[in-house]
């Protein structure tokens, strides 16, 4: 399978069993779009009015060496990965930690319920939390590097607990042979020096809830009484940002129907002097007013556009940013077995609800028939485990003639659920993004690399 397309004023060719991207002249552009149905005759006929003969068998004999090279045309040999997929071992090797099922801030799409999860609000326990990490050691195998997020509502508000599992996990790193990269997700409304010496200290990573310009963010995220939330946080975020010397942390925002010029919002972050950033399509049934419907995919795309050549141009200048989106492997990327399944939800990566529960992950999370077990007595519906081990490429259809799968390993399994009733489909519009994402990216290494 190949995919052609022009972006930029660049024609790209990704091979997408392979791998390999080749930037190429229009004579063989036009040549490798009709090469698989059409025989060289017809290809010099049909060619012959735009080009010079000449050069029309030079790029169809570059196209026979690059396919002879298997870096064009080459047959996929991923499918026997998931041969007996359903059986693999795996081992539990990340866990989302909901250590509040509170929130200090009113985001109006929250997924969260304003941190309740469809029930109470609840702190997590030390008891509980000690238990998960338990938990997440006995069933870890092998695996050494294990990882932990402080999720919520907002983690801060049990910032104690927080502290006190950090500690005990390092306490159990030595004796298990295991090392813990915790991280961490806020909105930063509690964020003090003390947090901050202490996140820089155990924290791998630390994610900062922003949706972007202060019209943007305040609208979205206000407090319970309808005040913003900007003028508060980002000061803090942008501590945050030096003091981990622009590294290890991500700004991450979401964008709505209220802000399709999301592209402003990615600029502002960038302007506002962050180098680490995300900005994510919020995901919400059409009844929803603010909810990404299939017309806004034209401006969309257009801001995808419009943000890639920004982010070109401020590299070249040495001002540049990584935006999460864009940051593309083409050298070697993940293993196999992650660019086929994903994230693992469900069979390597947990969430636990602060009073013990375990689901596939974080949006899962309140939706009772997804409930695996708990920490106390460990999964009890191993078949729900099962399911989740067939979320791959493979084993959703509409991946099969898509050239992102490899990147995209199939999208997001709560997504497919929400919009589908499946596990294994897809949602739609999320697959149009994520597509122009993928172009852009590669776009991107062409343009950089010149």
């Amino acid at each position: 399978m190949i995919h052609c397309y022009k972006n930029n004023g660049y024609n790209i060719v990704l091979d997408v069993n392979s791998g390999s991207v080749h930037v190429v002249d229009d004579v063989t552009y036009d040549v490798i779009s009709m090469y698989e149905e059409h025989t060289e005759e017809e290809i010099l006929t049909a060619l012959g009015t735009s080009y010079d003969t000449k050069e029309i068998k030079e790029a169809i004999d570059e196209v026979n060496e690059l396919k002879e090279n298997e870096q064009l045309f080459t047959r996929d040999i991923y499918k026997e990965y998931i041969t007996d997929f359903k059986k693999r071992k795996t081992v539990v090797k990340a866990m989302c930690l909901h250590i509040a099922h509170d929130c200090n801030l009113a985001c109006k799409y929250c997924f969260a319920e304003e941190g309740e999860y469809h029930g109470r609000r609840a702190l997590m326990s030390l008891e509980v939390g000690k238990k998960a990490l338990d938990f997440l050691i006995e069933n870890s195998g092998n695996r050494r590097n294990l990882e932990v997020d402080f999720f919520g509502g907002e983690p801060l508000m049990n910032f104690d607990v927080v502290k006190q599992l950090v500690e005990y996990g390092r306490s159990k790193e030595k004796e298990h042979n295991k090392n813990f990269r915790f991280t961490l997700t806020t909105n930063g409304v509690l964020l003090n020096d003390d947090i901050l010496e202490f996140i820089n200290k155990e924290m791998s990573n630390v994610v900062l809830s922003l949706d972007g310009r202060k019209e943007v963010n305040d609208r979205m995220r206000p407090f319970r009484n309808g005040k913003g939330s900007y003028d508060l946080i980002v000061p803090k975020y942008q501590k945050v940002a030096e003091s981990r010397n622009q590294t290890d942390y991500y700004v991450r925002g979401t964008f709505t129907r209220d802000n399709l010029d999301f592209s402003e919002d990615v600029i502002h972050f960038a302007d506002l002097g962050f180098k680490q950033m995300s900005i994510e399509p919020v995901v919400g049934s059409d009844d929803e007013p603010y909810a990404i419907r299939e017309e806004d995919l034209p401006k969309i795309m257009e801001e995808y556009d419009k943000l890639a050549v920004e982010y070109i141009k401020r590299e070249k200048e040495g001002r540049g940013f990584n935006f999460f989106h864009f940051m593309i492997d083409l050298q070697q990327g993940p293993c196999v077995a992650k660019r086929l399944s994903g994230c693992g939800s469900g069979t390597e990566y947990l969430a636990v609800t602060p009073w013990g529960d375990l689901y596939p992950c974080h949006q899962f999370v309140g939706q009772e028939e997804f409930l695996l077990g708990n920490v106390f007595e460990g999964i009890n519906k191993p078949d729900i485990c099962d399911e989740f081990k067939l979320c791959n490429v493979y084993a959703k259809e509409k991946c099969n003639d898509c050239f992102a799968k490899f990147y995209c390993s199939g999208g997001c399994a709560a997504n497919s659920y929400k919009f589908h009733g499946s596990i294994t489909d897809a949602y739609d519009i999320g697959c149009e993004m994520e597509r122009k994402r993928v172009e852009c990216a590669i776009m991107i290494k062409a343009a950089l690399a010149e």
